[in-house]
């Protein structure tokens, strides 16, 4: 069985498997009109060999997901599509899958922000919840964002730049970020 095919909840890979799935594309998680769609920075590697968004295990997505009320219970990532019956999706900045976000260049973030741009105005969800501040800054060039809603609208979309769920991103714990997602939350039910 390929890296690409195993969809079991214990899937473990190999190094050489993980490194196959490099620059591979993972498929969104996408309708019109969602309540919220959220965008991450770009797959990384085990996201590609799942085919799964936030599938690394230490990813803290879907647990603050469920926390934050998003979700009525903790939604594994093989269950990513059971988020369209929610209002919510997930597609990326960036497309193709590397190993960690600093392999992504410049170049890429902002025609990542260009082609982000396009699909929010053809797909038209209330809102654009970015994961990470950093890749917002770096995609719509944007140097002094904050974590938080954006005055400005993309397409008619308004948007929310969240804390980014990555087990590296330290400086927020699931809880502290679960009340971030939170305040999202009730904004797109209002």
């Amino acid at each position: 069985m390929t890296g690409s095919t195993r969809l079991t909840r214990s899937a473990r890979f190999t190094a050489a498997e993980l490194e196959a799935a490099r620059d591979r594309l993972v498929p969104d998680v996408c309708a019109e009109g969602l309540r919220v769609l959220f965008c991450g920075i770009n797959p990384g590697l085990m996201t590609a060999a799942t085919g799964h968004h936030f599938a690394r295990p230490g990813n803290r997505f879907w647990p603050v997901l469920h926390l934050s009320g998003f979700t009525p219970r903790l939604f594994h990532p093989s269950e990513q599509d059971e988020l369209l019956s929610c209002g919510l999706g997930i597609t990326n900045v960036v497309a193709r899958a590397t190993a960690r976000a600093d392999e992504l260049t410049a170049d890429e973030y902002r025609e990542g922000g260009r082609l982000l741009a396009a699909k929010v105005e053809r797909l038209r969800p209330r809102w654009l919840a970015v994961v990470g501040v950093t890749a917002f800054r770096a995609a719509f060039d944007d140097r002094r964002a904050a974590i938080g809603p954006r005055d400005a609208t993309i397409g008619g979309s308004r948007v929310w730049v969240l804390p980014n769920p990555s087990g590296l991103n330290a400086h927020w714990t699931a809880a502290t970020m679960a009340q971030e997602y939170g305040r999202l939350r009730a904004a797109a039910s209002e």
